[in-house]
């Protein structure tokens, strides 16, 4: 029973060292996908990056097939976790190592995998933060979500557009139309690819629920507030009174 007891306290800390590592890694994946972006670089052509990819990739599958080693149910653990196996699978690194050709759709899909697996880590990495002590705050769980949708939808927008759309011509301008498009005031840049445009009607949604959550928000606060302040006046009203009629007497 204690063997037992020791092993799989073992494997809980085994599981948590790769858990910490998937995270700091795809944050070094997603600083260099930042980085290259803001020099108005193609990460997709970054060697370097490339290199990093490949084997944080490794890194992730490795985490993903040990820790469903660990898991009673193997096909169970699987069907949770099989988008993050899907993502995590390396298809540029295999595309250009093995010369495969692919057509063009299926370019302009992978090149979006990178993304896709930033945003999925960067969700899980949101959903710890959000439940922790110091951002219980409502305000401060949702300003974490809306930076976090407005970068990824930024940065995808960037690498659909660059190139297509003369109006992008670096991130600043997929940045500026994503925070317009997010506070449904429109802007002077027009989304010229299938995905621009999906992702401004994503952005125009977030904003039409997030923002009246922000307005609730506030108003609840202020609304505490104020039923409040009239529950000490009572008191400090009695208090005179008595203190006159101490005086009378």
């Amino acid at each position: 029973m204690q063997t037992t007891v020791q092993l799989s306290k073992t494997r809980q800390k085994i599981m948590k060292v790769m858990h910490l590592g998937v995270i700091a890694l795809s944050m070094l994946m997603i600083t260099l996908i930042t980085l290259d972006t803001l020099a108005n670089i193609s990460f997709l052509a970054d060697e370097d990056y490339l290199r990093v990819q490949f084997w944080c990739c490794l890194f992730f599958i490795a985490d993903v097939l040990l820790e469903m080693c660990f898991y009673p149910k193997h096909l169970r653990y699987l069907s949770k976790h099989i988008v993050f196996l899907l993502v995590s699978i390396p298809y540029l690194n295999i595309i250009h190592h093995f010369h495969i050709e692919v057509g063009s759709q299926v370019q302009y899909c992978l090149r979006f995998i990178p993304m896709i697996r930033a945003a999925y880590v960067f969700t899980i990495v949101t959903g710890v933060t959000a439940s922790s002590r110091w951002v219980k705050n409502m305000l401060m769980t949702y300003m974490i979500v809306l930076i976090v949708a407005v970068y990824f939808c930024s940065l995808t927008f960037f690498v659909s557009e660059h190139g297509t759309n003369p109006l992008v011509p670096d991130y600043w301008s997929a940045l500026q139309w994503s925070i317009m498009s997010l506070t449904t005031a429109g802007c002077s840049i027009h989304a010229m690819t299938p995905t621009g445009m999906a992702l401004g009607v994503v952005l125009s949604a977030l904003g039409l629920i997030f923002f009246p959550v922000f307005t609730v928000f506030l108003t609840n606060n202020y609304a505490n507030q104020s039923a409040s302040v009239p529950d000490s006046q009572p008191s400090t009203e009695t208090g005179a009174k008595e203190g006159a009629d101490a005086g009378q007497k």
